[in-house]
């Protein structure tokens, strides 16, 4: 059973007219795993709200990836976007290179596990319905096509990265 959230995915740049309040994203590894925050309200995406001292959304991803899950990414790409009440949530997807050592959220104060697990298993994690299944196919595709990831078998199995 799909559970039916208020957002509508669209893959595609939002029109200019949106309000961008939010960046996400599925970060892989070199693996065609995932990077999946575990929160204490579940499970998340590495991500947040653009700042003033973001030049764009793929500085947001840089930014809150570092922030809050301590990863450095590379080569940014656009997903499409999730649409509500006229905001924009964007969706991306980078490759990961690298981790450094875990430490709290400067925003909260809180520290985020950090699990890897293969992209399908990832919208039951989450919980974002269909949505989240059409997101996850489009960052499996251009994870297959553009950086060449094994993600319809992943060649590790899942992990926590402490």
């Amino acid at each position: 059973m799909s559970i039916t959230l208020p957002f509508r995915w669209i893959a595609d740049r939002p029109a200019p007219t949106a309000t961008v309040v939010q960046v996400y994203g599925w970060l892989f590894d070199d693996h065609g795993r995932v990077l999946v925050q575990d929160t204490p309200d579940g499970h998340n995406l590495p991500g947040g709200s653009p700042e003033l001292v973001d030049a764009d959304p793929a500085a947001t991803l840089h930014r809150e990836a570092a922030e809050e899950s301590q990863v450095r990414l590379t080569d940014p790409v656009l997903l499409g976007h999730e649409l509500a009440d006229g905001h924009a949530y964007l969706r991306m997807a980078a490759r990961i290179v690298g981790f450094d050592a875990r430490r709290p959220d400067p925003d909260g104060g809180r520290l985020l596990g950090r699990r890897l697990v293969p992209v399908v298993d990832v919208p039951p994690l989450l919980g974002w319905g269909d949505s989240g299944a059409e997101q996850a196919a489009a960052a499996a595709r251009v994870a297959a096509t553009r950086w060449g990831l094994p993600v319809g078998s992943p060649t590790a199995p899942a992990a926590v990265i402490d």
